[in-house]
């Protein structure tokens, strides 16, 4: 499985694409940050973001996308733009008809170091790790991305397949017994 992880943000995106499957070593494809200036207008950076993702997505062709979902931080106008980032690049996924994952960047961190509170360091050097990387991918936006990915190579199956069966999607899945779409006890 191919995956695009990006770790959206405004001035610095960072964007990391991992070969891999679960129990496999994992493989760098690419890594980078899509920048844009605090000088340009929001809907300016946001077309810069979405270039920098088309070019990429054309360039590496991932079976999927994971996001970070964004969390609630204090400043109110970071946020704003880190989930503008994040909806960039879930549209120009779903533009392909990727499936798009979300992961928190708890999960992301577990799931590289062990620790969902884990530091951006210890990140840096387990993706380094994992990847067998001669150097540390620099800024830690990049390493954030294919930590994204990475989570999402080990995790994103399984997660999937449980989202399918919530919505009753798998085939074979017996029906859930006891209450009805409306509630009522069957």
């Amino acid at each position: 499985m191919r995956v695009l992880g990006v770790d959206p943000g405004l001035t610095r995106c960072g964007v990391g694409v991992v070969d891999g499957a679960p129990g496999t070593p994992l493989t760098l494809v690419a890594v980078d940050v899509i920048r844009t200036s605090h000088d340009d207008e929001v809907p300016v950076r946001l077309l810069g973001i979405e270039a920098g993702l088309e070019a990429l997505l054309d360039e590496v062709r991932p079976d999927a996308v994971a996001v970070e979902r964004v969390f609630s931080q204090h400043n109110v106008r970071t946020v704003m733009g880190t989930a503008q980032a994040a909806g960039v690049a879930m549209l120009a996924a779903a533009r392909r008809g990727l499936p798009v994952a979300l992961h928190t960047p708890s999960e992301a961190k577990a799931a590289v170091t062990g620790s969902g509170r884990a530091d951006k360091a210890q990140v840096t050097k387990m993706v380094t790790r994992l990847l067998r990387l001669d150097a540390a991918p620099r800024p830690a936006d990049a390493a954030d991305a294919l930590a994204l990915a990475i989570c999402h190579v080990w995790r994103g199956g399984a997660q999937a397949r449980l989202a399918a069966a919530r919505r009753g999607a798998l085939p074979g899945a017996a029906p859930v017994h006891g209450r009805s779409r409306g509630g009522a006890t069957q």
